[in-house]
């Protein structure tokens, strides 16, 4: 009985194609998008009242978090192997705040901005309202989502650690995020700055971060857009699975198969084999 309750929790945790389980990743999609704008809110000037509902509200997301990071682990099929895995040490990071909380430890609430991480969950070779249908479509989704992943977390962090020696500069996240994208962009207008060599550290960090995953995913796409547009890449024989050809090919070059493409009739793409002397 146990067993097959854990079997159900991890479905719906892990499946996004049923009503339930989209409902459910829709769900924690929906409160890291919420709670990291309750974070960014909580960066300007508000009233003491809606500041606290804020705080609980960011609490009981903090809890639900938790709640889920110890479903994930009870119907783990191999727990020690989900703690050491990628999502789990981001589902921790998540959490962490509310674990630490009690000690004050105020650095600790950067780790926050790591749950924006969870949303690469829901970009595996599918989404939470179907499949891709274009592979370069998925890619340049996930292109998108890598940079704002990498200005968002990175524009969390640089504002914790310059904004109480430096709130002239670093007065909001938008401050923050301005110099963030400047950063990126390789603008650099100097207006924002830090002045801490932890600000100075994680910028040439984040700096690197986009160096080394953005011209990475560009040419998984640059390398599908090539496939896209040269037919004879995608063209692959029904027969011996060969799928490089010339453009102009009506046959396999090994087996001889006629190639079932677009570009031909659909009669010479069922025509006989050369050489086949079968009725």
């Amino acid at each position: 009985m146990a067993q097959r309750l854990r079997e159900y929790v991890r479905a719906y945790l892990d499946d996004i194609d049923t009503p339930i389980g989209r409902a459910v990743n829709l769900a924690i999609a929906g409160l890291v998008l919420l709670s990291s704008a309750i974070f960014v809110a909580q960066t300007y000037s508000l009233p003491d009242g809606l500041r606290r509902s804020l705080d609980w509200f960011d609490r009981a997301i903090l809890i639900g978090f938790a709640v889920e990071y110890l479903l994930r682990f009870w119907c783990a099929e191999r727990r020690w192997r989900y703690l050491i895995s990628f999502y789990s040490i981001i589902d921790l990071l998540a959490i962490l705040p509310l674990v630490l909380g009690a000690f004050d430890i105020q650095f600790i609430r950067v780790f926050r901005w790591f749950r924006v991480l969870r949303l690469v969950r829901l970009l595996e070779g599918k989404t939470i309202i179907g499949y891709v249908t274009r592979e370069d479509s998925a890619i340049f989704t996930r292109i998108l989502m890598t940079l704002f992943i990498i200005i968002f977390v990175f524009s969390g962090l640089i504002y914790q650690v310059e904004h109480p020696i430096n709130p002239e500069r670093f007065g909001t996240f938008l401050d923050a995020m301005y110099f963030a994208v400047a950063t990126m962009s390789t603008v650099g207008f100097g207006d924002v700055t830090p002045v801490s060599e932890l600000g100075r550290f994680l910028t040439m960090l984040m700096i690197l971060t986009g160096i080394v995953l953005i011209p990475w995913q560009l040419g998984d796409l640059i390398r599908q857009l090539l496939k896209t547009t040269n037919p004879s890449a995608t063209v692959q024989c029904a027969n011996c699975g060969l799928a490089t050809h010339d453009v102009d090919a009506n046959f396999c070059k090994t087996c001889g198969a006629a190639l079932r493409s677009q570009k031909l009739p659909l009669a010479l793409a069922h025509r006989d084999v050369p050489g086949d002397q079968t009725s």
